[in-house]
């Protein structure tokens, strides 16, 4: 059975989404079974109308089938990603994050490999910080935290070793090099993710 990767990301303009999408190319050439799945946009209409941007990819939607619970216990890996909001990840992820609390309670997070990217406008903008916070929330899970690392010469020029990430500088879409870290990142996921499973089932 192929190993099981859910993607879910949040997006306001398309750029998480993109980084979302490459992670799951680069999953789904390792062989893995990928879903893609994104989280209910919360914020209030106004908020929505004040940036351009925003309301053109409300409006384009919906870009991808919302993630469930079931998506959670489905996978063995898992990536979340979400734009950067004042160095930690939007309230519309975290809002569904925080349904998680049953099946944390039950275990069926636990042992799960699981990484985390972002987006930021701005070079220093909290990109880490995001990443770090968001991992917080695996460990809590008792998943197995996977950070990109620099396992190829590519995540050198890239730049984040905690999480692919990308600085979409003047409203910018993301650029060859951070699609490529991504996909790196997704394949990585991929692979120890089946060495991870592999192993569980043998201790079976």
């Amino acid at each position: 059975m192929s190993t099981r990767i859910l993607v879910v990301y949040y997006s306001a303009t398309g750029n998480t989404a993109a980084l979302a999408g490459a992670l799951a190319e680069g999953a789904g050439e390792s062989g893995a079974e990928v879903r893609v799945r994104t989280v209910p946009e919360t914020a209030p209409p106004e908020a929505v109308a004040s940036n351009r941007r925003w309301q053109a990819w409300v409006d384009s939607g919906p870009h991808h089938e919302l993630a469930t619970l079931a998506d959670l216990a489905w996978a063995d890996g898992l990536a979340l990603g979400s734009p950067t909001r004042f160095g930690g990840p939007a309230a519309q992820l975290k809002s569904f994050v925080d349904t998680t609390g049953g099946l944390w309670a039950q275990g069926k997070l636990a042992d799960k490999v699981a990484t985390s990217f972002t987006s930021a406008s701005t070079a220093h903008g909290g990109l880490e910080a995001t990443v770090l916070a968001i991992n917080n929330i695996f460990y809590h899970w008792g998943a197995i935290v996977l950070p990109l690392g620099y396992a190829d010469p590519h995540l050198l020029e890239s730049g984040n070793p905690y999480g692919g990430s990308f600085v979409s500088r003047k409203s910018a879409a993301p650029d060859d090099t951070a699609l490529r870290a991504l996909r790196l990142q997704g394949r990585r996921l991929a692979t120890i993710a089946t060495h991870v499973a592999a192993g569980l089932k043998a201790l079976e």
